[in-house]
């Protein structure tokens, strides 16, 4: 069951995430540890994010750049917390706390900072209702395993694929503002993730209804 409950991502098979994984451990890398390393990136990125907001040109463009790599970052201590904790044998009791708590805390803090990046009416209002939606995906996945089944991880705006897409948005808009007048990719990939996060959350939620049904 340990194994249904793990978000399936590809990298985390990979030789190079296992070794960084085993040597974090052997320099005293805790999971938990790991996990709220993740926060602070990502109060980093939301920061840069934030500031980008009133920034202009070469600036605005270096803050959306820091926010891409921190959103990169997070999702790095997100795996890897899981490969220190599960494969290096290092889970602790309440691991699962550290599992699904920073996460809430980090999507927050890098769409809302997204809201503020995007400069364009409504745009705050966008990064609030993006991140309720990424909080009300992850409450209906966690609810499914309270309900006794496997937590179902179905985009198609899981975790990572929203951070993939607000990725994208920020190298956009950084070219944005060094080569072109507008200021539309970070809305356009907010606007993006708040739609497919209310499919997630909505095709979430029937499937654990027909799961219900036929119990």
């Amino acid at each position: 069951m340990e194994t249904l409950n793990r978000r399936p991502l590809k990298t985390r098979s990979m030789p190079w995430a296992g070794a960084l994984a085993r040597r974090l451990a052997q320099m005293g890398a805790t999971p938990n540890g790991v996990s709220v390393l993740g926060i602070f990136i990502a109060l980093g990125g939301g920061a840069a994010l934030f500031g980008a907001g009133a920034g202009e040109g070469g600036q605005r463009a270096l803050l959306l750049g820091v926010g891409a790599v921190c959103i990169q970052l997070r999702l790095l201590c997100n795996m890897l917390d899981g490969l220190i904790a599960v494969e290096c044998g290092l889970k602790s009791k309440v691991g699962d706390l550290y599992n699904e708590v920073p996460d809430r805390l980090e999507d927050c803090a890098l769409l809302l900072g997204a809201g503020v990046a995007s400069t364009v009416a409504y745009g705050v209002h966008l990064g609030w209702a993006a991140a309720i939606l990424a909080v009300a995906t992850a409450y209906v996945r966690v609810l499914g395993g309270s309900l006794g089944f496997a937590q179902d991880f179905c985009g198609p705006m899981a975790k990572q694929h929203r951070m993939f897409f607000l990725t994208v948005a920020c190298l956009l808009g950084a070219a944005e503002a060094l080569f072109l007048e507008s200021r539309v990719a970070v809305a356009a990939g907010l606007l993006l993730i708040l739609s497919g996060s209310l499919v997630t959350f909505i095709r979430r939620l029937r499937r654990i209804a027909r799961a219900l049904h036929t119990r």
